[in-house]
């Protein structure tokens, strides 16, 4: 994901060095309105990645607790206090996210999110039984 996606970005068709001509000539729609056409695929292709991570969730109900749980806590401070009173995780801390896991045109990968719902939910019940044996 380019961090600025104008038509000179680093993410940019012009950056890569495809799109100089058209742009010169301002003739191409996606040049002339400031956007380069690749940031718009990324944009479509994250949101199919998301989309699919999401159903392979949906199939495994062993993990939706796990699921709403990691979401809460990656959640801004406060969420419920601002619209659209949702526990999303902040934006900027996502893409860091992302960006280190995947790189910086990378999307989730539905496969990576279940094994790491399923680490979540092994380590939370490692640190159950730890706690309980350690009370004795």
């Amino acid at each position: 994901m380019a961090l600025w996606a104008g038509p000179l970005g680093p993410g940019s068709l012009w950056a890569q060095g495809t799109c100089a001509t058209v742009a010169r000539l301002g003739t191409h729609p996606l040049v002339s309105r400031g956007w380069a056409y690749r940031d718009d695929v990324d944009r479509a292709q994250r949101r199919r990645s998301w989309a699919r991570a999401v159903f392979a969730i949906v199939g495994r109900p062993g993990l939706w607790p796990t699921a709403l749980r990691q979401l809460v806590r990656s959640s801004r401070p406060g969420w419920w206090r601002r619209p659209p009173f949702l526990p999303r995780p902040d934006p900027a801390y996502l893409r860091f996210r992302l960006e280190t896991q995947y790189g910086s045109d990378g999307a989730p990968a539905p496969a990576d999110l279940v094994i790491y719902l399923a680490w979540c939910r092994a380590e939370a019940s490692a640190n159950t039984a730890a706690a309980g044996s350690t009370r004795r």
